[in-house]
């Protein structure tokens, strides 16, 4: 349960930035322009753009149609909707589209901004919602002045005046991770780009070099060990240098060690068809972004032997598998983290083929907590229960930590007989059930074939006498398991071979076959694929294995093999794309 001092500092935060948000808004702003013309960054999408001029608003999963509306008198369903709504991330959007009308809709909803929050009213004046509005504010400058008359761009200038300001006075008030980097590359970004406020960049440079230092740890990750997040940090920290090395600033050695590290993480963490793995509240990324950031960062280092933000890769021919293989977040970090441990993801060439459910949190809280169960990870579950924990809500945020998850994760990556071998096991039943879990996965050289081993052990005199107990509390029918594999919803999968297999055909062509050692029962269910932009989730299926551990070893051997015909080249030119509007 949140304690009264961190109830307490929330509050302090909210009261601070409200205060300096009114204090900047009796300012009287000063004329200011751009120090050279910016050049936009932030890559936006066509078809959200048309959508919005359509009068389709999809905001954190709440679709409002009111065509010709003003955004900013739409009734918003949620806080998230209306943040959303401050972050100006669809100016982007806008700006993708380009033409006239987009132009004249832009500047129609930017300033009633400034005309209605402007002066520091409003959901928006947080440190991180306002160094996001500002670099999409100064990347798009060009698009949104042209034409405009001189009152209007007095008050864009103005607004960008009062903005830089506040963001001086409280990026101290957002909380490390990516709140913080967002709100300190805002203050870069506007203290650079600004007439005579170059001043208010410097002190930011100093802090966002501490917080590479401090946030940014040896394996290239952050706390939440969310890739997305990591992806956005990466992003913003590359946009920072290139804003100080276009303004003749050296970018600080931490600062350049950071986007060093993090480089080859996010390239461990890239599947085959180049998207992100999904987990700990992380989606696959805009399409383009992750291999887009990389190339404009220019870092060709490799990453090192081992784990990368805690993940496992092992990656052969056209197949990539990602393991979660640590121990997941703890405390504030944890707010979207996952009971996903030893979960794992499998991409054959362009196409997702095992995946896991994903996050649900724009979906309502209902499936916000269904999606960070283990159940909804292709890992093993057992009993019912998850590897980790909710804890209670934390009033001031309305999130839950995780709790109560592993504690040791051992691992090992090597080479097997044929192709490349992990190993790993987690304690997070040993406290229930007096059971470890351990995961083998080897990947042949040519990647056609996954054979995994799943095990439940009681290794100690405690843990045995644990399942004792649990064993006694069951009437001795044993301790149920399912070890469950999410598809991909593009995966058409099939009962196959008088029901000791499963046959799955993706739109490339290839077939992939499971199979399993027959002690299990094998079954075929629904499941869901959470991703943000949908207005629900798409429906899916998952090969289940069921099971009762009954000893004090149990152990299931599964396998994943492409079927003999399909072809070592397999021509697949189309790539899923994301529709918005189902």
């Amino acid at each position: 349960m949140m304690s009264h001092n961190t109830s307490f500092a929330a509050k302090k935060v909210h009261l601070l930035n409200r205060w300096h948000a009114a204090r900047v808004g009796r300012m009287r702003a000063r004329a200011v322009g751009f120090v050279s013309s910016p050049e936009p960054r932030t890559i936006g999408s066509f078809a959200r753009g048309r959508q919005l001029l359509a009068g389709n608003f999809l905001f954190a999963g709440h679709l409002l149609e009111k065509k010709g509306a003003d955004l900013w008198e739409l009734p918003a369903p949620n806080n998230d909707f209306t943040l959303e709504l401050n972050g100006f991330d669809w100016l982007d959007d806008l700006a993708a589209v380009g033409d006239a009308p987009a132009r004249d809709v832009a500047q129609q909803w930017l300033w009633r901004w400034i005309e209605l929050y402007g002066r520091g009213r409003g959901a928006g004046w947080t440190p991180e919602l306002t160094g996001r509005r500002l670099i999409r504010w100064i990347n798009h400058a060009i698009f949104l002045l042209r034409g405009t008359e001189a009152e209007d761009s007095d008050a864009f200038y103005g607004s960008l005046y009062r903005q830089t300001h506040f963001l001086a006075s409280r990026w101290q008030g957002a909380a490390h991770g990516l709140p913080r980097f967002e709100a300190l590359t805002g203050l870069i970004y506007a203290g650079l780009s600004l007439e005579g406020m170059q001043s208010m960049a410097l002190p930011a440079v100093k802090a966002l070099a501490r917080e590479c230092r401090t946030q940014i740890d040896a394996q290239g990750g952050v706390a939440s060990r969310n890739p997305e997040d990591l992806l956005e940090v990466f992003t913003l920290l590359t946009w920072a240098a290139a804003a100080l090395t276009e303004a003749e600033y050296t970018p600080p050695a931490e600062h350049l060690d950071a986007i060093e590290r993090i480089a080859p993480t996010l390239r461990a963490l890239r599947h085959a068809d180049g998207s992100l793995a999904r987990f700990h509240g992380g989606g696959r990324g805009a399409e383009g972004w992750l291999d887009h950031a990389l190339a404009q960062a220019r870092v060709k280092n490799r990453q090192p032997e081992g784990l990368s933000m805690g993940f496992a890769r092992l990656s052969a021919g056209r197949t990539s598998v990602i393991v979660d293989a640590s121990v997941p977040p703890v405390g504030r970090a944890s707010f979207n983290a996952h009971a996903s441990t030893l979960a794992f993801e499998l991409t054959s060439g362009r196409r997702q083929l095992v995946v896991n459910c994903g996050s649900g949190r724009t979906f309502g809280p209902d499936w916000r907590r269904a999606g960070r169960a283990t159940p909804s990870h292709s890992t093993l579950s057992l009993d019912g229960y998850s590897s980790a924990r909710l804890g209670p809500i934390d009033t001031a945020t309305g999130r839950e930590e995780l709790i109560e998850g592993p504690t040791r994760v051992p691992i090992e990556i090597g080479h097997a007989f044929d192709g490349l071998q992990f190993q790993g096991g987690h304690n997070g039943f040993v406290p229930t059930h007096g059971l470890t879990h351990a995961r083998t996965l080897e990947i042949t050289f040519d990647g056609r074939g996954i054979a995994g081993e799943d095990m439940l052990l009681s290794l100690t005199e405690a843990e045995k006498r644990r399942f004792d107990l649990a064993l006694d509390a069951g009437k001795l029918k044993g301790i149920s398991f399912d070890i469950r594999f999410h598809l991909h919803p593009e995966v058409d999968a099939a009962i196959d071979l008088g029901g000791a297999a499963v046959s799955m055909a993706l739109k490339s062509g290839e077939i992939w076959v499971f199979r399993h050692d027959g002690g299990q029962n094998l079954r075929l269910e629904p499941s869901v694929y959470l991703e943000t932009g949908r207005l629900k989730p798409r429906a899916s299926n998952q090969i289940v294995l069921s099971g009762r551990a009954m000893s004090y070893a149990t152990r299931v051997r599964w396998s994943l093999s492409k079927a003999q015909e399909t072809a070592i080249g397999v021509r697949d030119l189309n790539r899923d794309t994301l529709e918005t509007i189902d």
